[in-house]
């Protein structure tokens, strides 16, 4: 095994990492899924803001972005949000955790590669707008996630859910792509297949 790198057996592991470890689901969401709908929701705010707010972002860079922003949960896990936010001391305490885990994950890599994953993993070499809208896409996500359980009738997101949104509606004026995909895209997700499919149809 010499010379063997374990870091994509490592990142496989995001499927294993369950979300919302404090709240009862209907359906189990694990960090990989989760992942790839934040890079898509990013990607699609990424277009938006170009496209009709004067934004200049690359577009499939936020995506990249999206797809690994919560890789060092493969070696933290996935705090719950009361627990990581408790209070300051805890936030900066998991901060560290996180970019410590950045580091290690980076470590895993072969020398050749490790420089071209550094911009994607490493926290601290990503622009702060990219981040802002990332972070967008992960709150958005996150509220997708509280209506298709409210959808379900489970009623254990319903706090969550108003908080999330909040959180987004206060992003509309720094992030108008955010409030065109609520507008637009967030809707559909309290419709049933029938009902998409429907649509597919007019």
């Amino acid at each position: 095994m010499s010379g063997a790198s374990p870091f994509f057996a490592m990142l496989a592991r995001m499927r294993l990492i369950q979300r919302w470890g404090l709240m009862r689901n209907t359906r189990a969401e694990n960090v990989q899924e989760h992942s790839l709908q934040v890079a898509m929701i990013a990607h699609a705010l990424a277009l938006i803001g170009n496209r009709h707010h004067g934004g200049a972002f690359n577009a499939e860079r936020i995506a990249v972005l999206g797809m690994y922003h919560d890789a060092s949960e493969i070696l933290t896990g996935d705090l719950p949000t009361p627990v990581k936010y408790g209070n300051d001391a805890i936030r900066e305490a998991y901060k560290a955790l996180e970019r410590q885990a950045e580091r290690r994950l980076l470590e895993l890599l072969p020398d050749d590669l490790r420089e071209d994953y550094a911009p994607v993993l490493d926290s601290h070499r990503i622009d702060a707008a990219e981040h802002r809208l990332v972070k967008a896409a992960d709150s958005i996500a996150g509220y997708l996630k509280c209506v298709e359980e409210a959808q379900a009738g489970n009623h254990e997101f319903r706090r969550a859910e108003a908080f999330l949104l909040a959180k987004i509606e206060s992003m509309y004026d720094g992030l108008p792509a955010v409030r065109d995909f609520m507008t637009r895209y967030a809707p559909a997700f309290s419709l049933s297949l029938d009902d998409l499919s429907h649509t597919l149809d007019e």
